[in-house]
């Protein structure tokens, strides 16, 4: 599941970030934004039309990302 799977308002665990079409720069740019293995994510809004995903990483992070950034971040559900 990626995160763009995610309904608005779940929260799930980052499972990991898949290199895709941008290699390791969009890895290291989604790390430094605290996107890391095991840190819980959720999904605050999405944007119509194709528009970016508002996200909260960890307790306090927020940020918005495009939604092809968004396939490549793989979760797991959160219990």
């Amino acid at each position: 599941m990626t995160l763009l799977d995610l309904s608005v308002g779940k929260i799930a665990l980052v499972d990991q970030v898949n290199l895709g079409l941008y290699g390791k720069g969009l890895a290291a740019r989604l790390e430094a934004m605290g996107i890391i293995p095991n840190k819980p994510i959720r999904v605050l809004r999405k944007s119509w039309l194709g528009g970016p995903l508002h996200i909260r990483v960890g307790t306090t992070t927020e940020i918005a990302i495009r939604r092809q950034e968004a396939k490549n971040i793989l979760i797991q559900s959160h219990n």
